[in-house]
């Protein structure tokens, strides 16, 4: 009997199962506490970047804003450069050691800003945090490779809460810490506590190494020559970066098109602050349950869903009257996007051998800095030239013609395996 078309083709082509270590649970709680701390480390500057740029000499307005954002900047992007260098290591030298160089990588550099001692420093210290961090995503391949294959997007969607729960607290505990003990002190502190995730990362993770089998030749090919069947990862690396894009696309916008829809000045950055945060706040709240779902009814099905049901929610964003509404809709596209990262990634880790599945999912990182570099370019030129609705308009094609990329990509590979049965 054929299996039938609504089947998700990457169930079929994993791996052989391999028993998974009985300590995955454990290392999820790490590796979650661990996620958590980096990325609130990496986004608690937010609110006081521009203070902290001005204590180390700028003082110009236009200055600062640009010193700003290229300090926030810099960690992204140098994160993104050596992603798959930190995922090909994972490979060959074990997970659990790229989160150690991580996790003791990101408490120094922490420390370090907070002994800038002029812009430069700040700047290059940036840069150095992202060479040397890679917590969050160094726990996506441990995990990914590391659980049960069938409670894998469970597992990554718990994950995800984590790093974006990070991303929610960074900037509230940014706004807090400083006027207490500093924002030097604020730096440190962030240091003490992701030296204690290094701490937690280096006695509590276990990890199960499977040793690579050599050929007769020498190693067996690693890197993007070791896949198979590569159709699944390009696609997923193209949904990652679509979706980083799509997403990051309206952020240079909100600020501007919510003070269109609020009639009192004072509540601009209020209620600009809710639509930001109402989507990461889905995601939260939708990561695990659709990650389950996924290892349900099969994680290619639940990221087309997934894409279809944005693109559609991304209409009415663009006709709001209200900034409510606004913030409603951000929440439930929020809810549809929780579970697309941890689905990407299990698509993925079943599509490839275990001895490249850090070099691809290192990859799919970098495809996914690069959407979120990419987005807020795009989206600002749009919204500027071609008014503010169009960014949302053009937002909902990309994500509907990643749904529709999806769909054609697992029924080509669905009909390559089995049309001839």
């Amino acid at each position: 009997m054929s299996a039938t078309p609504s089947a998700d083709p990457t169930q079929a082509i994993r791996p052989h199962p391999d028993a998974a270590p009985e300590h995955w649970r454990r290392n999820l709680a790490v590796c979650m506490f661990g996620s958590f701390t980096t990325i609130v480390a990496m986004t608690l500057l937010l609110p006081f970047l521009p203070l902290y740029v001005e204590q180390l000499g700028v003082h110009d307005h236009a200055a600062i804003v640009q010193w700003s954002g290229a300090a926030y900047g810099a960690t992204f992007l140098s994160a993104a450069l050596v992603a798959p260098l930190w995922g090909r290591l994972a490979d060959r030298y074990g997970r659990k050691l790229m989160l150690i160089r991580a996790s003791l990588g990101m408490a120094l550099a922490m420390a370090l800003i907070g002994l800038a001692q002029d812009v430069w420093q700040l700047v290059g210290l940036r840069l150095l945090a992202g060479l040397l961090g890679g917590y969050a995503s160094g726990s996506t391949v441990l995990i990914a490779t590391q659980t049960p294959k069938d409670r894998s997007g469970w597992a990554l969607g718990t994950l995800s809460s984590a790093i974006m729960a990070g991303s929610l607290v960074g900037p509230l505990i940014g706004g807090v810490l400083p006027p207490l003990i500093g924002i030097r002190w604020t730096f440190f502190g962030a240091g003490a506590v992701i030296f204690i995730a290094f701490l937690a990362t280096l006695v509590l993770v276990r990890e199960e190494r499977r040793p690579l089998r050599v050929a007769k030749a020498g190693r067996p090919p690693g890197g993007w020559a070791g896949v198979p069947d590569k159709r699944p990862v390009a696609a997923m690396l193209l949904t990652g970066m679509l979706l980083m894009l799509a997403n990051m696309s309206i952020e240079p916008i909100i600020t501007v098109y919510v003070a269109q829809l609020v009639a009192d000045p004072a509540r601009v950055t209020v209620v600009a602050g809710l639509v930001m945060s109402a989507a990461a706040l889905g995601s939260v709240l939708s990561a695990a349950h659709l990650g389950r779902l996924a290892d349900r009814v099969g994680h290619w099905n639940v990221i087309i869903g997934c894409l279809a049901i944005s693109a559609v929610l991304l209409v009415p964003q663009a006709f709001v009257t209200a900034g409510w509404q606004l913030v409603l809709l951000r929440f439930l596209m929020g809810l549809s996007l929780g579970g697309l990262l941890p689905c990407i990634a299990s698509v993925i880790r079943h599509s490839v051998p275990e001895g490249v599945a850090g070099s691809m999912l290192g990859y799919s990182i970098s495809a996914q800095y690069t959407g979120q570099v990419v987005g807020p370019l795009l989206g600002g030129f749009v919204g500027g030239h071609f008014g503010m609705p169009t960014v949302f308009l053009a937002t909902c094609l990309l994500m509907a013609a990643g749904a529709c990329w999806n769909w054609w990509a697992q029924r080509a590979i669905f009909e390559s395996m089995y049309g001839a049965r």
